[in-house]
């Protein structure tokens, strides 16, 4: 590592420890040369996932982007800035476990989905009503529905007292 303020590739790391999740290492190091200090972070280096979108073309896959969607669709609701960064993290987490190096935007948009539902039910309805692309209201109504008869068994089977069994 070179040193920032007098160029120097003679240091020493003071202190490493684990960053971002784990995601990274974060030293501080000393110049020799200066004795300035400096930190520098250690990443994996990760293969490109690739996002295959509806329409055929393929991007690389952008948290930032994810971040983005997942705020949008709970804007103005009780969820906080870390439960979001949590849910991109732990798709950009499955999303870089997973075999294939190409992702359908579809599984990206499942996958938000199953982790906005229980978080809060108006940014789940709302992320689906964009990643579902409805084309009018009846479609829209029907999923509302339809969610609306699931979260209605849903109670319903929590609240059945079970029999003894004799």
């Amino acid at each position: 590592m070179r040193c920032p303020q007098c160029d120097s590739t003679e240091n020493r790391v003071v202190d490493t420890r684990t960053s971002r999740g784990g995601r990274a290492v974060r030293r501080r190091r000393e110049c020799a040369g200066c004795s300035e200090r400096f930190t520098t972070y250690e990443y994996v280096e990760e293969r490109p996932i690739q996002v295959l979108k509806r329409s055929g073309a393929a991007e690389d896959f952008d948290r930032a982007k994810l971040v983005r969607a997942v705020k949008l669709a709970c804007a103005k609701r009780p969820v906080s800035h870390t439960e979001v960064e949590r849910i991109s993290d732990e798709i950009e987490d499955a999303l870089s476990q997973q075999a294939g190096v190409e992702v359908p935007s579809q599984a990206i948009g499942a996958m938000v989905m199953e982790r906005l539902k229980p978080l809060d039910r108006v940014a789940y309805v709302r992320f689906a009503s964009v990643y579902r692309n409805f084309q009018d209201a009846d479609e829209f109504q029907d999923f509302v529905d339809e969610m609306k008869e699931r979260g209605r068994r849903e109670l319903q089977r929590q609240n059945q007292a079970e029999l003894p069994l004799k």
